[in-house]
């Protein structure tokens, strides 16, 4: 874990510094008009840090100008460590440790969060696999089941997982993961999940559910493990890599975030997604996955109200 005493998590200036580093590696660029030249850094006590001037169209912009940071009033500082927190923690960060670690409010932490997540998804993402490479599929179920009023019972608690979230993972072997949370479960949205992301050249595996049969058959080779046999590897066939992953996601849900209603759940997916497409075993460490989300906040923009919570206060 990086030193929490980096200058980047203490001085504003230096997490200022280093914010337009990671956004402008090459200068200032204007995000209103996209000039490059002819951009002027505004100094004087009158104006706030970090202020430029464009040439070009007579506007003022910031480093935050354009990403999920605009319009904050949290300090920068505090910006880069909500990163590292959320970018080092395995299981995730909870918003209620996170307002008392930066010391914000609890509400500021959550929205804090939720953009930090928005900054985790990728805009346009590669397939994954590919020739010779394996991705393995699993769907699995978040959430508790639902309660029914039966005659002369009361509520009572449904079995199975009919009221449950259904999620669906895909994993490349030895690289990325991408989930997904969907409202069913059959052949149709499996078809379109697997076509939309996965190459197909690429070895599929997954367990004996019948609604991965007929997709499955796209792909270079579809090879299936029958768990309801007792059968969890033969050779190299296994999906055992896929539920690891969810070990890591479920143990995150109940453990560090207890809950999370179903208008958010797709932003969990994306934070674990980021953090084991960027794991150390990819030669990923904390530092280099903490600039990562930072690199992500561009070209986004997330107000309170569309996170589903109250009026706009972004």
């Amino acid at each position: 874990m990086a030193d929490l005493q980096s200058p980047i998590f203490t001085s504003e200036d230096k997490a200022r510094a280093a914010l337009e580093a990671v956004r402008w590696p090459n200068g200032p660029v204007c995000p209103h008009c996209g000039g490059t030249d002819r951009q002027a850094k505004v100094e004087g006590k009158k104006h706030r840090p970090g202020l430029h001037y464009c040439n070009h169209c007579k506007a003022t912009y910031t480093a935050t100008v354009g990403t999920v940071f605009e319009r904050s009033k949290v300090p920068l500082a505090k910006w880069w460590l909500a990163a590292h927190l959320m970018g080092s923690s395995k299981k995730g960060f909870s918003a209620h440790q996170l307002h008392r670690v930066l010391g914000v409010t609890y509400k500021t932490a959550w929205f804090m969060a939720h953009r930090l997540r928005a900054a985790m998804a990728e805009l346009d993402p590669p397939p994954l696999g590919g020739k010779g490479k394996v991705v393995e599929a699993d769907e699995t179920f978040i959430g508790k089941p639902g309660d029914v009023f039966v005659n002369g019972r009361g509520w009572v608690q449904m079995r199975g997982t009919t009221t449950k979230r259904k999620v669906i993972s895909l994993v490349e072997r030895g690289g990325r993961a991408r989930s997904f949370h969907v409202e069913n479960l059959d052949a149709d949205t499996i078809r379109k999940t697997l076509g939309a992301n996965v190459v197909l050249d690429s070895r599929l595996h997954t367990d004996e559910a019948h609604h991965y049969r007929v997709p499955g058959r796209a792909f270079a080779k579809h090879e299936r493990v029958n768990h309801s046999e007792r059968e969890y590897a033969r050779g190299d066939v296994t999906t055992n890599t896929v539920e690891g992953f969810f070990s890591i996601f479920k143990r995150g849900m109940k453990g560090v975030y207890h809950h999370c209603s179903e208008a958010h759940l797709q932003r969990y997916l994306t934070e674990f997604d980021f953090r084991y497409s960027n794991r150390s075993a990819l030669g990923v460490e904390d530092a280099e996955r903490c600039r990562k989300i930072i690199e992500g906040i561009a070209g986004k923009r997330l107000t309170y109200r569309r996170t589903g919570r109250g009026r706009k206060v972004a």
